[in-house]
């Protein structure tokens, strides 16, 4: 009996770890604490910590250490920290899209639950996440160069920099200008009427 015991939790632990596994490389190999303890494999992560098989990332978030760096870990690693009920938005969206050239000081994501993480350097917008209004961009989500328009257009952006998000938008083919114009009837109408001018201007 106590073997049968002793078996089942093992076998719990295990499949704990095969799920922890398949979520962190959903986000380039991040994970967070609060995953560990959900998925019951807290031996497995402090043997990885102590073979060096899983490194730490930041307060409360660890990587699987056989996944590559690359240069959008960051974003990764805040997709993995929401559980994915997240997207990076607005200016940094346009950053990623090739839109414009904002410079974002601040990582932008839109975010559908969870609790923030205390850091000066993420930006979190709290609103549905709405599927057709993202695309995948690896290990996160990004919200699609349409939304990211009638983002920034409700946004504090000035025109002249709206204009030129637009201009590129519909230069390099990420979006038409009539699908912008469709879509931006749904804006309040300051924010509809920004759009129209910079298609005028694009």
């Amino acid at each position: 009996m106590a073997g049968d015991a002793a078996g089942r939790a093992l076998d719990s632990t295990e499949h704990g770890w095969r799920v922890l596994r398949r979520s962190a490389e959903r986000h380039a190999g991040f994970f967070t604490t609060r995953q560990v303890l959900r998925a019951g494999c807290e031996a497995h992560v402090r043997a990885g910590l102590g073979d060096g098989s899983v490194t730490r990332a930041g307060v409360g978030v660890l990587r699987l250490a056989d996944w590559p760096t690359g240069p959008l870990d960051e974003y990764a690693m805040w997709a993995a920290w929401f559980d994915g009920a997240a997207a990076v938005s607005h200016q940094s969206a346009a950053e990623l899209h090739g839109l414009g050239r904002l410079r974002p000081r601040f990582l932008h994501m839109s975010v559908g639950a969870g609790r923030p993480p205390v850091t000066p350097r993420l930006v979190v917008l709290r609103r549905p996440l709405i599927p057709a209004d993202l695309e995948p961009a690896g290990g996160f989500m990004v919200t699609t160069p349409v939304r990211t328009v009638l983002d920034l257009a409700e946004a504090a952006i000035g025109q002249p920099a709206l204009n030129e998000v637009v201009g590129d938008a519909v230069a390099i083919h990420r979006c038409g200008a009539d699908e912008i114009r469709s879509a931006s009837v749904r804006l309040p109408p300051r924010a509809a009427a920004r759009v129209r001018r910079a298609l005028t201007a694009a």
